[in-house]
């Protein structure tokens, strides 16, 4: 059990997910039922990545209201169609396929290469709508807010790179294939975040091009650390419960585009969390080992970490199949050519499918989940003391056995 001071500073980590990232928005609707009518944000720092980006710069625009800034995330995530995403007319769909199928055959030549799979410029232009970004100063100097950061992942320098906006206060930093660079963040920062690698295409920002923040991201939860947290709540987008082994000496399908794609997207969006949390346990760990009078040089550095995290009770794929035949009839041709028909295939569908059917179903099932914690949301939130680490019993599990051997 930690000991809260009255300067607790809590982050909120959103990881990003694509289309699951509606999931987050039900988990936050139930904290601010949890806080007074009418508070601010309850979050001194805000860290977001890809779709989780886009939930946390909202969060930081509206900071002083914060269930304004939810009911505005919920009406958003909970109408969307996927044509306010990426084209998705079947003009596009073709003229996107058929360029890929030449720039393959030719290599390149007389048609050039194609820069993603879908194009998602109808995003930018739901974005430019809908986020005040001058809203975020305004936020910062008023206090309801320290600092927000969108990671990005630079394709030259191969580093993972948080934008972010504060005061003057909180410095830069930089360490190996990670830094932390201060500036007014702006729709680029947003689009770069969420370009996940082929799928959508890369953004330039200051002579670089930036991809989604997930592919260099092995420590997602040191933006925020960077940025003073004492305390974090990270929600998560997947459900950990593994699948079953194939059964030995049955004949295995070749893994398609679609499950390879969707794999790699459930890696980069959520293995970096793991591997995080266990790193931070350790380091938790050697400091409650030794008493805070005794501590000296590097240790007398440290400051434990308090993480709680909340994650989906249910397979998201299993939701995203039930709402297979809301995609457009183009997306799902697409799908289906690049081997995305079958049952196991159906992360990438999770990831892609922005119809409100879905959408809609991950708000709840946030709510849901995050009520089912409500008592320790609300101590977690609101600055009282709680474990070092609140998580699913399957997280404890796996932590539990750390120093054990």
């Amino acid at each position: 059990m930690s000991n809260v001071s009255r300067n607790c500073k809590t982050a909120l980590v959103l990881p990003g997910g694509g289309a699951r990232g509606a999931f987050q928005v039900g988990v936050l609707k139930a904290v601010g039922e949890l806080i007074p009518k009418g508070s601010p944000n309850p979050f001194a720092v805000l860290s977001g990545t890809s779709a989780g980006a886009i939930n946390s710069v909202v969060l930081a625009s509206k900071a002083h209201r914060y269930r304004l800034a939810i009911a505005e995330l919920e009406r958003v995530w909970g109408n969307f169609h996927c044509h306010q995403v990426f084209k998705t007319d079947n003009a596009t769909m073709l003229k996107s396929s058929l360029h890929w199928l030449a720039s393959i055959v030719f290599g390149g030549w007389l048609v050039g290469t194609p820069r993603s799979l879908l194009d998602n410029s109808p995003l930018r232009a739901l974005l430019s709508r809908n986020v005040r970004f001058p809203l975020i100063q305004e936020a910062i100097n008023r206090g309801y807010l320290d600092a927000v950061t969108v990671t990005a992942a630079g394709y030259a320098t191969a580093r993972s790179t948080s934008f972010y906006q504060s005061g003057q206060a909180l410095q830069e930093w930089s360490r190996t294939r990670r830094i932390g660079v201060r500036g007014d963040l702006h729709l680029d920062h947003l689009m770069a975040s969420i370009a996940v690698p082929m799928i959508f295409p890369p953004v330039l920002i200051e002579g670089e091009y930036f991809g989604d923040g997930a592919m260099r991201q092995a420590t997602p939860l040191s933006p925020a650390i960077h940025l003073g947290a004492d305390r974090i709540l990270v929600i998560g987008v997947r459900d950990e419960t593994a699948d079953l082994p194939p059964t030995p000496g049955q004949p295995q399908a070749l893994p398609s585009f679609a499950q390879i794609a969707g794999y790699m997207l459930d890696t980069l969006f959520m293995d970096g969390l793991y591997s995080d949390l266990e790193r931070m346990t350790r380091i938790n760990q050697l400091i409650d080992s030794v008493q805070p009078e005794h501590r000296s040089g590097s240790l007398a550095r440290l400051r434990p970490i308090d993480t709680m995290l909340v994650v989906p009770s249910q397979d998201l794929r299993e939701i995203a199949q039930k709402h297979r035949r809301q995609l457009p009839v183009a997306v799902r041709a697409l799908l289906r050519g690049i081997g995305g028909k079958r049952s196991k295939e159906t992360r990438l569908l999770s990831f892609l499918l922005f119809e409100q059917a879905y959408t809609r179903e991950l708000i709840e099932l946030g709510y849901h989940d995050a009520m089912q914690v409500r008592d320790q949301l609300r101590d977690f939130v609101t600055g009282k003391d709680v474990p070092r680490l609140f998580a699913p019993g399957w997280i404890q599990r796996d932590l539990s056995a750390i120093g054990a051997h």
